[in-house]
C-alpha cells in the first residue's frame, strides 16, 4: 500500500467546493476512475492496491456499486459550483481494473456518461495486466466505449519479469495486444527499465519486442525505488542490487534511439508515439494541469485550483459513501509559489514545453545557462519555450533546480 496521504485541510463531509472557486468552462474536464485491486502485490509498487488478503471489510463485487456513489456526489458537488462540463478523457487505473467483470467497469463509466456525459471523441483508457484479457473482455470493453488499453508488459525477459514480481509470460502480452487490436482499441504498452538484473541486452529485448507488437504508444519508465516497498527491503537488506543510474541513463537513451529509429515520437519524459493522435491525452491533461476528477479509494482530484484525496481504504471509501458523505480526506489550494514550482515541473517536460515568459526574472536568467550546458534546446528557447534535450530529460531533476532556485 502506499504512503501517508498529503496534509492539507479538512474535507467537507458533503463535498462541496468552497465558494470562491470558480470553474472555467472551456478547461477540459477528464475522470479518473480507480480501481484499487490487485491478484499479487509487485515488489517494486507502491500504489494504493490491494490484495484479497488485504480488504478487510471490502469487496470486490460491490465495488462498481460504491464507486457510482460518488459519482453521482461529483455531479452534485460540480453542478453547485458551477457548469457540468462533459468528460473529455476517462482512464481506468489501479491496481488492475481488468480483475473486475468487464460489465462492472461499463457500469462505471455509464456512470460517469450519465452524470456528466462524455464528449464526442473522447479518449476511454482501461489499464490492463496481460494475464487478465481475453477477447471477450475486450469485446464488452469495446462495446460499453473504452477506446484505449494501456498494457503493463513491462519487460519481455522471464529473469526481469521474475525480479519485479509480475505473474504474466511474454506470450500472455502479445495475446492482450492481439484481441485489443481486433477490438478495435488503440493500445499502449509499458515498460519498466533497470530491474535487478536487467541488463543493457535485456533491455534492448524487451524494447525489440515491444515494438514488434505494433503498439500505438510506448512509455518506459526507469525504476525507482519507493519507501515501504518489499524491493526496497530487499536492497536495504543487501539481497538484490540497487538500480545503477548510469545503467538507467544508458538504457534512456537505447530506448529514446530505437523509437525514434521506428517513427515514434517522445512527447514527454517517459512516452512516445505513433504522432500526435496517439498522444495519452488523459495524462496530458495532468502535465498540463486542466480539471479532473479522481474517483475511487486514495485517488486525487484536481477542479479550479483546489486539490483534494479521498480516503485510502476501499473499506473506509466504502463506509463514508454509504453513510451519504463525501470519502474525501483531505484539500488544499496551493499558492502563487507552489503553482510556479509546479508549472516547472510539469510543463518542462512535455514537448511543448515550457513558455519562457511564464518564469520569473532568475529562472529566464538561468535558460541561458541551461543552453549553453546542452540540457535545453537552444532553437526552442530562443522561440520562448523552455524544452528538454536528450540530455535534459536524463538530467531533468536538475533542470527543475536550475530554474527553481
Amino acid at each position: 500500500m502506499a504512503g501517508p496521504l498529503p496534509l492539507g485541510d479538512p474535507a467537507p463531509a458533503d463535498g462541496r467546493l468552497p465558494d470562491d472557486i470558480r470553474i472555467d468552462p472551456d478547461v477540459a474536464f477528464g475522470v479518473y476512475l480507480h480501481v484499487p485491486f490487485c491478484r499479487v502485490r509487485c515488489g517494486y509498487c507502491d500504489f494504493n492496491t490491494y490484495t484479497s488478503d488485504e480488504l478487510r471489510g471490502a469487496r470486490q463485487d460491490q465495488y462498481a456499486g460504491t464507486l457510482l456513489h460518488e459519482i453521482a456526489l461529483g455531479r452534485d458537488v460540480l453542478a453547485h459550483a458551477g457548469p457540468i462540463r462533459a468528460a473529455s478523457t476517462v482512464f481506468f487505473g489501479g491496481g488492475t481494473p481488468t480483475l473486475l467483470p468487464a460489465g462492472d467497469l461499463g457500469r462505471m463509466l455509464e456512470g460517469v456518461r450519465g452524470a456528466f456525459g462524455i464528449a464526442d471523441g473522447a479518449e476511454i483508457t482501461v489499464e490492463a495486466n496481460p494475464d487478465t484479457v481475453t477477447p471477450a473482455v475486450v469485446r464488452e470493453l469495446a462495446a460499453s466505449g473504452v477506446t484505449r488499453m494501456s498494457i503493463g508488459m513491462q519487460s519481455s525477459v522471464p529473469h526481469v519479469l521474475a525480479a519485479l514480481d509480475r505473474t504474466h509470460t511474454p506470450a500472455n502480452v502479445r495475446t492482450a495486444v492481439d484481441a485489443a487490436r481486433e477490438a478495435g482499441l488503440d493500445v499502449s504498452v509499458d515498460l519498466i527499465y533497470g530491474a535487478p538484473g536487467e541488463t543493457l541486452a535485456d533491455w534492448e529485448a524487451s524494447l525489440d519486442d515491444a515494438l514488434a507488437l505494433g503498439s500505438d504508444h510506448i512509455s518506459a519508465y526507469a525504476l525507482i525505488i519507493e519507501d515501504g516497498t518489499k524491493l526496497a527491503r530487499q536492497i536495504r537488506r543487501g539481497e538484490v542490487p540497487a538500480p545503477d543510474d548510469d545503467l538507467q541513463a544508458d538504457m534512456y537513451e537505447l530506448a529514446d534511439a530505437k523509437l525514434a529509429a521506428a517513427g515514434f515520437d517522445w512527447y514527454e519524459v517517459s512516452n512516445w508515439s505513433r504522432g500526435e493522435k496517439h498522444r495519452s491525452r488523459h495524462n496530458l491533461a495532468y502535465w498540463r494541469g486542466t480539471d479532473w476528477w479522481g474517483f475511487g479509494p486514495g485517488a486525487h482530484s484536481h477542479v479550479g485550483g483546489l486539490r483534494w484525496w479521498n480516503v485510502k481504504h476501499p473499506a473506509a471509501y466504502a463506509q463514508r459513501l454509504a453513510l451519504g458523505e463525501s470519502p474525501a480526506a483531505g484539500r488544499e489550494t496551493p499558492g502563487p509559489e507552489a503553482r510556479a514550482l509546479e508549472r516547472v515541473l510539469l510543463e518542462s517536460r512535455i514537448r511543448e514545453g515550457l513558455a519562457v515568459d511564464s518564469l520569473d526574472a532568475g529562472a529566464r536568467r538561468a535558460v541561458a545557462g541551461l543552453v549553453a550546458d546542452g540540457l535545453i534546446d537552444g532553437a526552442s528557447a530562443i522561440r520562448g519555450r523552455v524544452v528538454l534535450t536528450l540530455q535534459g530529460r536524463l538530467l531533468a531533476d536538475a533542470v527543475v533546480r536550475a530554474l527553481t532556485e
